[in-house]
């Protein structure tokens, strides 16, 4: 087992076909083939279930691929800690879609104008699916928003995990409501519209429902919830009438439709750029500046 046959089983994994993982790679299909069959026998598992030419990963493979992940980490980070003073290698960012939108354009161009030999890549999602993807090693950091009924300090929270996170930046959920719809309107019986909101594990989505429990909870037991992929889908929802939503202020700033809906009740919340305990290589630091500069300026009681 070596990193080069690593990276190939994670390409296959990926793609869940040799063909396509062949050329991702640059290499000839034989060849790919070869190497996970090898790989396989030095493990004495079937890392794939093969139905004629479909590809799915086995239940072991599915285990092994969360070490892979791993291994392939460690071992871009200690190449990368061979350098401490020069940025360089990849680094995995994982966003909640609204931080990419609104908040990295600005501080990914700084970065890139600081680290240009970096390679940055991007990957948007929930806050608890990053997570996650943190803690198998598929990702170096992530912006997230942290759980609001936790029974501990947030960074307790993360030390429980084997993670460490700073505050990045403050944002402000604006409740959105369809027109001739007031907060008053969610606040006794159930409630006419249902939450348009991300898949569940996003933070916003739980945040939005704990606001509805403290208001009318027989409303929160009975909610309907229309989940969808983007924040445009939602601001549709809720102009369509159909929905409400709560929707961070930087994402509503950008768009056109805030003039057909009525924001409202505000909720503060703070996205936490989180990294794995240890990890330090120097373009992470480098990134991490760029990331919670701002919100030191603005809070400087903040601990780094």
């Amino acid at each position: 087992m070596d990193l080069v046959t690593l990276e190939i089983f994670k390409a296959v994994a990926a793609e869940l076909s040799i063909t396509r993982a062949a050329a991702l790679l640059g290499r000839v299909q034989s060849n790919v083939t070869t190497r996970v069959q090898q790989l396989e026998l030095e493990l004495g598992v079937e890392l794939f279930n093969r139905e004629g030419k479909k590809l799915k990963l086995s239940e072991q493979g599915a285990l092994f691929l969360s070490y892979a992940n791993r291994l392939l980490a460690l071992a871009d980070e200690a190449r990368q800690a061979l350098h401490p003073t020069e940025p360089q290698g990849v680094l995995r960012l994982g966003s909640m879609e609204s931080t990419a939108a609104t908040r990295l354009p600005l501080a990914l161009s700084q970065f890139h104008q600081q680290c240009p030999q970096v390679r940055l890549q991007v990957r948007t999602g929930p806050s608890q699916a990053l997570l996650g993807l943190l803690q198998t090693g598929e990702i170096d950091c992530a912006l997230v928003a942290l759980p609001q009924d936790l029974d501990c300090t947030e960074v307790d929270y993360l030390t429980q995990q084997g993670l460490m996170g700073e505050p990045a930046f403050a944002e402000t959920l604006r409740l959105v409501l369809p027109r001739g719809y007031t907060e008053t309107d969610l606040g006794s019986g159930v409630s006419p519209l249902a939450l348009a909101a991300f898949q569940s594990g996003c933070t916003y989505r739980s945040m939005a429902h704990g606001w509805l429990a403290r208001r009318n909870p027989e409303a929160a037991l009975g909610l309907s919830v229309q989940e969808v992929g983007s924040y445009h889908a939602m601001l549709a929802c809720v102009a369509a009438g159909q929905c409400f939503s709560f929707i961070p202020d930087a994402v509503l700033a950008l768009s056109s439709a805030p003039g057909h809906v009525n924001p409202q009740v505000g909720i503060e919340s703070t996205t936490w750029l989180v990294w794995r305990a240890g990890y330090s290589v120097a373009s992470f630091q480098q990134a991490r500046e760029c990331l919670c500069s701002t919100y030191t300026q603005h809070f400087p009681s903040s601990t780094r």
